[in-house]
């Protein structure tokens, strides 16, 4: 199987809805950074006041590693939030388009056609800036209501990307509605629309097919999985929803029992998931930062027999 490259979005999923100082999101950032991880959603630059946690993401960036081959990144949602993350170095900006109407407006205030829009005049500001410019497709296959969604119902907003010549996309299960066949089947989809290698698949574990959905990405081919140190993360539009994405930590564990490459080094990411868990009181989900690591040699099985490879939960 191909290598994949793991996009961690743990320190703007759960920073806009969880507290935290800025030293602890630059602390975030460079653990995972630290750990091989090569792509990091750094933060978002959105309205301040609809999201406060996120309010110092110029701060983050100009304050976290930078180390060669790593991508920062970010989330906008309009052409002011991009001008903000283009200043700061991004190296990439993800705009938040939905492919719910109703979820839409309640996210960044605009229709889906009035995205689309924004979406034109930022690609011109983009372009020469050094900072690529993406979209999300949030909930792609469905939510936060209603029933899932599948090829026909995106069909019209992908096009109208392609129209845009944007063509790095997000697939986002935002809401934790597909199972592995709706996987194979949005990504089939897509990647006749646009070359695999500039789509990103986003895995949420709402409904506990996370871990389900990165085998079934990895066994097609899928080169870039986007998940969530911790399975963390809450979304201020949606209080009290489960949203947190796919734990990056479990996600590696099985892509490396797979034989999956990842060049992410699993025992410091459990070290970052532990730490993570502190911070947000108590929040993170998972089972490898629990657990410890399957090992793969004797001194693992030393450091899993003194406790020193996982957090011991237990009496």
């Amino acid at each position: 199987m191909n290598a994949v490259r793991i996009r961690d979005i743990a320190p703007r999923l759960a920073f806009q809805a969880f507290p935290a100082t800025t030293d602890q999101k630059v602390e975030l950032v460079d653990r995972l950074t630290d750990a091989g991880v090569r792509a990091v959603e750094v933060s978002s630059f959105v309205n301040p006041k609809l999201v406060p946690g996120l309010a110092d993401a110029a701060d983050v960036f100009a304050r976290v590693k930078r180390p060669a081959g790593v991508s920062l990144e970010c989330c906008v949602a309009n052409e002011r939030g991009l001008r903000q993350a283009i200043d700061a170095g991004a190296h990439a900006a993800w705009f938040l388009l939905a492919a719910d109407e109703q979820f839409s407006i309640l996210n960044t205030g605009r229709t889906i056609e009035d995205s689309l829009a924004e979406l034109a005049r930022m690609r011109e500001v983009a372009e020469g800036s050094g900072t690529k410019l993406g979209t999300y497709l949030i909930a792609t296959f469905g939510g936060p209501v209603g029933m899932p969604r599948g090829p026909g119902d995106v069909h019209a907003v992908a096009r109208r990307l392609i129209g845009l010549d944007i063509r790095d996309w997000i697939l986002a299960d935002s809401c934790g509605y597909a199972a592995p066949p709706q996987i194979t089947e949005m990504v089939k989809y897509a990647t006749g629309l646009t070359p695999i290698e500039r789509l990103n698949l986003q895995v949420h574990d709402s409904r506990g097919m996370g871990v389900a959905n990165v085998v079934e990405a990895a066994r097609i081919g899928v080169l870039n999985i986007d998940t969530a140190l911790g399975g963390s993360g809450a979304h201020p539009a949606s209080p009290g929803a489960l949203v947190g994405g796919t734990c990056t930590e479990d996600a590696v564990q099985v892509l490396e029992r797979m034989g999956v490459a990842t060049d992410v080094d699993l025992q410091s990411l459990i070290e970052a998931a532990n730490w993570l868990n502190r911070v947000l009181g108590g929040a993170a989900m998972g089972f490898v930062r629990k657990s410890g690591a399957v090992p793969r040699n004797s001194d693992d099985t030393q450091r899993q027999a003194e406790g020193r490879s996982f957090e011991w939960t237990g009496s």
